[in-house]
């Protein structure tokens, strides 16, 4: 994709940086941003709260391609008023982005909306496809379905639309899961997280951005494709295929109970470490989209590649 231009609502954070890395040298960049930077090169930052109509509108009138990826953190603890706001956030974006559309003269060719592929069931018996898998109904869940829900009320007659279930998203861009990882297995932590068994369902940030370019190129791509890798393993073979290519030998586990507490401590929910997620992307392999990096021992040595020594090592 060249010389296009792209809005990203919800930018800032780290996807947002993965695709601004992909797509700004040869595109033009409009990140929506409640903290908004300086603009640089060919990206600029648009102040919105994600919920009215604002200033920021007027970019969307003749856009090529919009992502939405806004939505409070999950990392937090589930609280009646963090549960509200993990709701909100989603389902407001998602619908004002929708009613400004449907203003338009010129709307966005192709709009691609985030969304997670721990929308399946915890599952240790079985892959889930969109096909065949199956969607439970704790917490995490109704979060994914209450977000689908308010993308696919909306109706754009000249606007292709897409939802991406994305697995957990490796990166060396800050804000990325891998620094805290990295943390653990630096400080001798990085043994495997409850039994082990539960799946890891994870995709290269590279393969998240190729996806939505290429579905950006296919006229005919359009609804629910699992943004993950094709090969998703337990945790025990994450951590430890980690320590190895950051060069370590050992980390301790940390047993269920241990993580309750700290998760207590620390302000977050055991279920983004201890749930199941096993997922395949089915529907994207069969239309033609091929990764870049199926396979997570190449996906870390391209990451460590990208960060410096002392994010792995104390010396």
């Amino acid at each position: 994709m060249k010389d296009k231009r792209i809005i990203i609502a919800g930018g800032s954070g780290f996807i947002g940086h993965g695709l601004v890395e992909y797509f700004g040298n040869d595109n033009d960049i409009v990140i929506l941003s409640r903290r908004p930077k300086p603009a640089g090169g060919r990206v600029q930052y648009l102040t919105w709260d994600g919920r009215t109509r604002g200033d920021w509108a007027t970019a969307l009138e003749g856009a090529d391609l919009l992502i939405n990826l806004t939505g409070k953190s999950v990392n937090c603890r589930y609280n009646e008023q963090n549960r509200e706001a993990i709701f909100s956030s989603r389902t407001d974006a998602t619908r004002i982005l929708g009613a400004v559309i449907q203003t338009l003269e010129k709307p966005p060719r192709l709009w691609v909306n985030a969304a997670s592929a721990t929308i399946y069931r915890h599952a240790e018996d079985r892959p889930m496809d969109e096909f065949s898998g199956e969607i439970a109904d704790d917490f995490s869940v109704q979060v994914c379905k209450r977000w689908e829900a308010a993308f696919n009320e909306i109706t754009l007659p000249h606007t292709r639309k897409a939802i991406l279930r994305i697995g957990v998203t490796l990166g060396w861009q800050p804000g990325g899961v891998m620094q805290p990882y990295l943390n653990l297995v630096k400080f001798g932590l990085g043994g495997h997280q409850g039994n082990g068994r539960q799946m890891f369902t994870w995709v290269h940030i590279n393969d998240v951005c190729r996806m939505i370019d290429w579905l950006y190129e296919n006229d005919k791509t359009n609804g629910v494709y699992n943004c993950t890798s094709p090969n998703p393993i337990p945790n025990r073979t994450f951590m430890r295929l980690l320590r190895k290519k950051a060069g370590h030998l050992f980390g301790l586990p940390a047993p269920a109970p241990l993580l309750r507490i700290g998760a207590a401590l620390i302000g977050t929910e055991t279920e983004l470490l201890l749930k199941s997620r096993w997922v395949l992307p089915t529907r994207a392999r069969q239309e033609g989209f091929v990764f870049q990096y199926p396979a997570l021992d190449a996906a870390f040595s391209d990451i460590l590649a990208h960060m410096p020594r002392s994010a792995y090592h104390l010396f």
